[in-house]
Order: C-alpha cells, then structure tokens, then sequence
C-alpha cells in the first residue's frame, strides 16, 4: 500500500469515526428524550392513580351518606308507621266498634304462618261472630287497598278458627286523599280517620263481608 493510499485510509477511517460519533451522539439524545417521555408517563400515571383513589373514596363517602339517609328514611316512615298504630289502637280500645258493629276484643300486630301463607295484621277485633280487620297506615294510597283485601282472602285460611265468623276489612289513616278514600268505600271498606284526639268512621253503601 503507498503512502497516498494508507493516508486516504486514515482519512476514511476518522471521517467514518466521526460519523459514528455522531451517530451515537444522537442516539444518547433519543434515549435521553425517551427516558423523559417516560418519567413524564409515570408521573402522569400516578396523578392518574391518585385522582383515581380519590374519586373511589368520594363515591364511598357518597355511598355511606346515601346509606344513612335511607336508614333515616326508614326509621322517619317506621316511627310514623308506629304513632298511627298506637293511636288508632288506643281509640279503638275505647271505642270497640267499626260503624254499627261492635267488637268485644281488639290485638295488634298479629303474625301468622301457616304453609306457604305468612301474613301480619296491624290491627284485628273480635266478637263472637264476626272478625274486623284493619289495616293501618299513616299515609294511605290505593295500593293499601290492595294489601288490605289480600290479607282478608288469606285470613281464614292462617286462622281457620274463625272459618264461620262474618269477616270485614278496615283502612285507618292519618292521611287518605279523596280518590283512595272513595274507592275503599267502593270495596265495602271502612275507612277510618283521626278526627282530633278521636276517630270517625265512614263507610260505603255496601260492606264486603267474607
């Protein structure tokens, strides 16, 4: 090899060294840039995470607020469930009558089971041929009509002692509003209503009577 060669080599060499140097300058960058990228990446991610667990922990604030307010709900709805009892049971037991028909006992809150049938029945009277059964409510809508006549039809059957009394049915509110007080009326319900401290009874021309 001549000098002229060997010296085109050596050139060759640093031009191609330099290349590479540059090469590999500029992969350090893309490298440098990507690690970036991704520590950008990460820490997004965990903003994201954060905001995540803090969205978790608002919905189960939520969740548990809604909670109470549906046991409070509840217990509000229970404890006037309860007064309307209490008041008409108390009236009731002065006044033993549902209209014309006098009862001579009066219980409150009968369960019962028997087979498939399983019913409770807020108020019931007695005589000695004939069964009243009232169903209380402090806000009565038509649906309670409903109950009502369902727990009339399944009486004889849970109690079968009284398979030969006259049975009537009763709705006792604070609140009836005029379409639910007409059409129990229409059933041959009676209605019954708290009148100050005292109860007044109305009732259709006809009563049903099983």
């Amino acid at each position: 090899m001549t000098d002229d060669e060997l010296k085109d080599l050596v050139a060759s060499l640093a031009v191609d060294s330099k290349a590479l140097r540059e090469a590999q300058k500029q992969t350090d960058e893309q490298i440098r840039l990507t690690g970036l990228e991704i520590k950008r990446t990460d820490e997004q991610m965990k903003r994201t995470d954060g905001q995540i667990k803090r969205t978790d922990e608002q919905l189960k604030r939520t969740d548990e607020k809604l909670k109470s307010v549906g046991i409070q709900l509840g217990n509000m709805s229970k404890n006037q469930g309860d007064i309307a009892e209490e008041f008409f049971f108390n009236s009731l037991v002065n006044e033993n009558h549902l209209g014309p028909i006098k009862f001579e006992d009066i219980m409150m809150n009968v369960q019962k089971h028997r087979g498939n049938l399983q019913e409770e029945y807020d108020l019931v009277m007695t005589n000695g041929d004939a069964v009243g059964i009232i169903e209380v409510k402090y806000k009565t809508h038509e649906n309670d009509l409903d109950k009502l006549e369902r727990k009339m039809r399944h009486f004889k059957q849970l109690f079968p002692v009284y398979k030969t009394y006259k049975l009537y049915g009763a709705i006792a509110s604070f609140h009836i509003n005029a379409d639910a007080k007409n059409a129990a009326l229409k059933r041959g319900f009676f209605v019954l209503q708290r009148s100050g401290k005292v109860v007044h009874t109305d009732c259709g021309e006809t009563l049903m009577v099983l």
